[in-house]
């Protein structure tokens, strides 16, 4: 076993962001035990499991493995930087809510909250667009059937470790056969026209890597299937855009709609006002305001 560590930053909390890693007893692409959570990497050509866990300030990385090259090392502690988004510097957006009416209360309440990120671009679009019309309980049920059918898997000791199937996978399989697993005709299709994007190489995250978030929004929008909501919640989840959020979103709907006391649903002119104070953070904005939910 090989352990690394990484320091963090004061606005940070383990424990909430166990908290949302444990929103699903379906979750097969990591486990929370106690307060260590378990998940396996693709590491170059290599699979590895680490168990992250929280010691003395710092994030502990234990890797099962007998050796890692240093490349090797690094790519694990980037991801795990990435996963946490460590290198977000929360005190401008801390500043900022601590004089907001709908959000002071929240950043008290669940201060060193970040977003807990997806760095696979591919798995981020296709998560987001599987939970799209339906309850997130029917949308895990879906990703555990899709992992469990297509993803590969790595056994550690007594511990079976999913990975998310890779687009080159998915691109060559038959929408038909996702109908067994629930799927209705137009996701089924959706999943294999986005694999398809990423397995021939039309879109990828190097690829929008840098990129003002317009441009890469409307590149992720030219595949089918892939609208506002599903785009911008991807890009907010990979590259953690400030800007990018999904103001259609219903839940935020709903949450303005009770902070603000009305006896209907608020007009989207009215969402854009409520945002609009909050231009640099809306993603950090719109992580906190779903906490109320």
């Amino acid at each position: 076993m090989i352990t690394l560590t990484v320091p963090v930053p004061k606005e940070f909390s383990f424990d909430q962001a166990l908290s949302f890693l444990k929103r699903s007893p379906r979750e097969l692409l990591h486990q929370v035990e106690g307060e260590t959570v378990r998940k396996a990497l693709r590491v170059d050509d290599d699979v590895v499991a680490i168990e992250v866990s929280f010691e003395k300030k710092k994030v502990r990385i234990d890797v099962l493995a007998e050796s890692l090259t240093p490349v090797q090392q690094e790519e694990v502690i980037a991801y795990v930087r990435e996963w946490f988004d460590l290198d977000t510097d929360l005190k401008p957006f801390y500043a900022m809510a601590e004089k907001d009416k709908l959000l002071k209360d929240l950043v008290q309440q669940y201060y060193g909250y970040r977003i807990v990120g997806q760095p696979d671009l591919y798995e981020a679009v296709t998560w987001a667009m599987l939970g799209q019309q339906i309850n997130v309980a029917f949308a895990y049920t879906l990703k555990q059937r899709f992992v469990e059918q297509f993803g590969a898997s790595l056994q550690m000791l007594d511990r079976r470790y999913y990975l998310f199937p890779v687009p080159e996978a998915v691109a060559v399989l038959s929408p038909d056969l996702l109908l067994p697993l629930q799927y209705s005709r137009q996701k089924a299709a959706y999943t294999i026209t986005i694999a398809e994007a990423f397995a021939n190489g039309t879109v990828s995250k190097e690829s929008l890597k840098g990129l003002p978030l317009q441009e890469a929004k409307e590149r992720l929008m030219k595949i089918k299937g892939v609208g506002n909501w599903t785009a911008n919640y991807a890009l907010m989840k990979t590259f953690r855009y400030p800007d990018a959020f999904p103001l259609e979103d219903a839940g935020l709907y709903n949450v303005v709609k009770k902070y603000k006391k009305l006896d209907r649903k608020p007009t989207p002119d009215e969402m854009k006002k409520v945002f609009k104070k909050y231009k640099g953070w809306e993603a950090y904005a719109t992580l906190y305001l779903w906490k109320s939910l």
